[in-house]
Parts: C-alpha cells; structure tokens; sequence
C-alpha cells in the first residue's frame, strides 16, 4: 500500500477539523478510473432510455411499471454493483457504489425505489443477516427478482425511532414471533417482496426482523398521494398476529438499534449523491431554458440576475461534489484497512461508516439543502413556465423537497453533527481540546503583521484555517459556559453546525481546486479557481454570522466582545469581486449549454 493511502487512512472522522489534508491524498471526481467512468455513463444511459421518457407513466404510477425498471436495472448490473460476488455481485468499491447513486439521482421516483432498494433494503440483509439469510436474499435482490424495503418509522414515532410501539411475542411453540404493529411511510411498500421491520420484543427489545409479502398477517394499506416523488410506491404496513419464524429474526435480539442507525450512516452519503445527480439535471435544464427564452430581444442567459443564478448553481454543486468523493474515498480506505487487518467485510464497510458517521450527517444536510436551492431558482429562471407541470423543472421542485426530511431530518443531522463530535472529544476518539486551547492562546497574543504569504492559495489556505479555529473556538466557549445544558441549546448547536458544513465544504473545494492546478496549470483551471474562491469569500461571511448567533446567545459583557473580536479576525476575507467569477462561471456554462464543471 503506498504512502498516500496510509496517510489518507490516518485521518479519523472530525480530524478534518484539527488536522490539515494534503491535495495529494484528497480524491476528486476527476480521478475516477476509467472502470468508473464506463459504469458512470451505464447510468446516465439507463435514465435516458428507460427512465426520463417514461417520468409522466412513472408519476401516475402505471402498474407494473417501476418493478420492471427496477428489474431492468438488476439485468443491467446496477443494483449488483457494491455487493460481493459470492452473492452474484459486482464487488466493486464504495467510490464505485456513490457514483451510481450520483448518477442515476437524476431520475425522479425511480431513484427514489433504487435507492431505498439498494440502500435500506437489502444492506439491513448483507451486514446483519447470517449466512443462511445473505444467500436466501442478497441474490434475488441484487438481481432486481425480489425488491426491497424498510420499515422503522411509525405514526407517533419519526426522529425518535427508538419510541416504537410495535410488538413481538414469541408464540407457545417457539416456532414464531407473533407481531402486532403499523408502519409508516414504507418507500417501495406497496410492490416489494422483502422487508427489514422493526418491533420490540417482550415490550422493550428493540429488534430487526425479515418478513416476506404473504406472511399470515401482514397486510399493507393504499398508495398515499403525495406532493412529490409521486411515482415513488409509499404505503403504511399492518401487522395483525404477523406470524415471523424465528429464523428470521435479524442480527441480536435486542440491538436493532445498531441496524437502525448503521444503515442511516451509509444512506445519508448516499442521498447526498443522489440529491448531487438531480441538481446537475436541474442546473442543465434551467440553463438550456435560459438560452431558448427570450425578453426583450434577448435570450434571458444574457441578463446579470440570470448568470448570477446559473453561476451560484454550479458552485454549490462543484463544491458538494467535492466533499461528497473526498469523504466516500476515506469510507473507502478505512474498509479496505479494516479488511486487510482481518475484519470481515460486513463489519468492515459499517465500521467505516461509523467512523466518518459526522461528515455523513454534513452531506446529508449540505446536499439536500443544495439541490433544494438549485431547483428552487430553476423555478425562477423559468419564470411562470417553472410553476407549469408542463416542465420538468416544476416536477423537480416538487421532488426535492422530501430529501431534507428523509434519513433523518436536516435538524436532527446538524445536531448529530455537534453530540457526534462532542462525544468523540469526552472518549478520546479526538482531540479537541489541545487545539482549541492553541486557538485561545493566539486569540490573548497580538496579531502577527507580518510579511504577506504571495504563494499560490497561501491565503485561501490561511482563511479555511481561520475558519477551523472560528468553530474550535465558539464551540469550545460554548461548552465552557453552558457545561452540560449544551445539548438543550439546540439553535447553539446548529449554529456551530453551519459554521462546520461551510469549512467542510471549503477546505474540500479548496484541495480540488489545488490538486487541479497542479495538474493542468492555472489557466485550464480557472473556472474552478473562480468557483472556488467565491465559494471561500461567502462561506467567511456565513461562518461569521452563524458564529455571532450562537456567540451572542451564550455569551455576554467583555467575554463576548473578546469572542467577538476573535470571530471577526478568523472570518476575514480578502477582497475578491465575486460578480464578475460568477459571470464567468455563468458564461461557460451559456456557451456549453449545461452544467459543465
């Protein structure tokens, strides 16, 4: 194994925060392999055949027909690809799983059901399920013959997933566990063959089971008519003295927690590839109708307001990219570390996505959020024409909308951002306080004016580090002050958040930007200079407005302007005339017709 991977291993989860990355070790999009690439356009080829001619049948849910594209899907290979090939998979590496999601996230409900099918209904199965239940199930399911799905939320039980009413006994003849229970919002319920379900045991062992369509007492209520992914099959399920055999109880009686929360590791990256996939279709159409549409004599891509939209798009998906594949590349060094020392592969790939568990709940919010924008202000692009649903555009707005709910809402994933790290600092895991306490000397000592740095990025470098001590510094002052009652200041908490997605972002777009330059020069990366640096120049103000509010409700008198005063110095930025990068960015784009970063 070479240098660089034993370094790009030796990053933990939240290190990002307190250790500096090298460009050398940061993978980019532009490294995919050429294997990669080739199953890169078997997905955008598939949703190009398949799927985007048929978006209006898929809406109105034709019967029969997501299961034969999701069947078509398994014939083509691409439900197969992450899993081994002893189970009939591809075997192909986790980077490799994310560009699938990446790129077939640009169609609709149909990557909603392969998502949910390939994510939370059948890995339950690949990294829990014991040998007799991976070769019953994984096979079928990876083929695209059986589908998948998921069933752990309830009417009165959402976030709190752990305040589940549903109930297992165990019948007289040990045979059975008898399950009585409804669940909520079962993507794919209404077509699938195989569900991972979850009910406590005896009242309080929280526990995975496998049930199969057909069983004695498992029934499923009507298709809900949604606001969107309409085409996506979501049905509540009934268990009525549901007869499960006892085999197919899943993992630990009692630890169906560790399922739960796993698996939504794992899928909260994943959404965030598949939310990046419908943004670049979005940002694609919104810029093609920009150039047809014309006012006042003029195709509309002429107007500043409108290339400031169109460049806006392309950075926030050019910067989301970039952290999206430098995170999945380090889930993917830490499995294949954790298999070459010996650990199994279900173990391995989980332990993984434990690890890097923080910047999953980051991208989570961070891609949701994004494409949320992008196809909001596709909307205004198209101006009426967008609220038609004779455009496509208006089907995206209204699809986006679920994904900052869905895998845990965007709120709960701010706050698992901070208790995740929070806690990772009390164990041991990581440390902050060394750091934090570097970042407080510096704040008492006088400023160093001395000689500027003019190396290339030598104070783009400087600000991303800036912002790092911003957020060690109102983070470490807020648990200072508020001790214990931190975790009930829950608008504190995802101040610091924000603060830490914006770095994240920065110092990832950062690394792309500088591991491009390096290799093409700084002429044939001046698009993405431009996105980078305007990306850095607001991500200062917007660390620096959430640090004051979360700074200004915890803090007060001369403690507070002391912080203050410090936040400002991390959080200045030099001067950079953002209008006229975007207008080049947009320009580009014009010129190509698409999103072409």
């Amino acid at each position: 194994m070479s240098t660089t991977s034993q370094q790009a291993q030796a990053l933990k989860g939240g290190e990002w925060l307190i250790k500096e990355s090298s460009p050398l070790e940061t993978f980019i999009p532009e490294d995919f392999s050429e294997e990669q690439i080739m199953i890169r356009d078997m997905c955008t080829q598939f949703l190009q055949a398949e799927v985007l001619p048929n978006l209006d049948k898929i809406d109105k849910m034709e019967p029969g027909l997501m299961r034969s594209l999701v069947q078509k899907a398994g014939e083509q290979g691409l439900l197969s690809v992450s899993f081994p090939e002893e189970y009939g998979g591809l075997g192909k590496d986790f980077i490799t799983s994310t560009i699938v999601n990446d790129y077939l996230g640009a169609g609709h409900s149909f990557s909603v059901a392969i998502a949910a099918h390939t994510g939370i209904g059948t890995l339950p199965i690949l990294y829990f399920g014991n040998e007799e239940q991976k070769q019953k199930y994984i096979p079928k399911l990876i083929s695209g013959e059986w589908v998948g799905a998921y069933g752990l939320t309830e009417p009165n039980s959402g976030s709190d997933a752990l305040g589940a009413k549903s109930s297992a006994v165990l019948s007289e003849d040990g045979k059975h566990y008898i399950l009585n229970g409804q669940k909520v919002w079962i993507t794919n319920g209404g077509f699938a063959d195989v569900f991972t379900v979850f009910a406590k045991i005896d009242g309080d062992k929280f526990t995975a089971f496998i049930l199969e369509r057909g069983m004695e007492g498992f029934t499923n209520g009507p298709e809900e008519d949604k606001m969107g992914i309409k085409g996506s099959s979501t049905v509540q399920l009934y268990f009525q003295d549901c007869k499960v055999p006892v085999e197919n109880v899943l993992g630990e009686i009692g630890k169906g927690h560790k399922i739960a929360f796993n698996i939504l590791n794992i899928g909260r990256l994943k959404l965030c590839a598949a939310a990046l996939g419908g943004a670049k279709m979005a940002a694609n159409i919104s810029v093609q109708y920009a150039n047809t549409r014309e006012q006042f004599n003029q195709p509309i891509a002429n107007f500043g307001a409108i290339k400031h939209k169109l460049a806006e798009m392309a950075i926030r998906m050019f910067v989301c990219e970039s952290s999206l594949y430098r995170t999945a590349k380090w889930i993917d060094e830490k499995e294949h570390s954790d298999i070459a020392s010996g650990k199994p592969f279900d173990e391995s790939l989980l332990a993984a996505a434990e690890e890097f568990a923080i910047e999953c709940a980051m991208l989570k919010v961070d891609g949701s959020e994004m494409l949320d924008f992008i196809v909001d202000e596709g909307v205004q692009i198209h101006g009426g024409n967008g609220f038609s649903a004779e455009y496509n555009i208006s089907r995206a707005y209204r699809d986006s909308r679920i994904n900052r709910i869905y895998e845990g809402t965007n709120e709960i994933n701010r706050l698992l951002t901070l208790d995740m790290t929070l806690k990772r600092a009390m164990q041991g895991r990581l440390d902050l306080m060394g750091p934090a306490m570097v970042v407080q000397k510096e704040l008492m000592s006088i400023p160093d004016f001395g000689e500027q740095d003019d190396a290339l990025f030598a104070s783009e470098k400087k600000l991303v580090n800036n912002l790092k001590k911003a957020i060690l510094m109102v983070s470490g002052a807020a648990v200072q002050k508020l001790m214990a009652k931190v975790e009930h200041e829950q608008e504190v908490l995802m101040n610091i958040a924000d603060m830490a997605i914006q770095t994240f972002n920065a110092e990832s777009v950062l690394l792309r930007a500088m591991k491009l330059a390096d290799r093409q020069g700084e002429e044939n990366t001046k698009y993405v200079l431009d996105i980078m640096r305007t990306y850095l120049y607001d991500a200062a103000d917007k660390v620096n407005k959430s640090g004051k509010d979360a700074i200004n409700a915890f803090a007060e008198g001369d403690e507070q302007r002391m912080i203050l005063m410090g936040l400002k110095r991390f959080t200045k930025a030099d001067p950079f005339n953002t209008k006229e990068a975007r207008r080049r960015i947009a320009d580009k784009m014009i010129e190509e017709n698409r999103y072409c970063f």
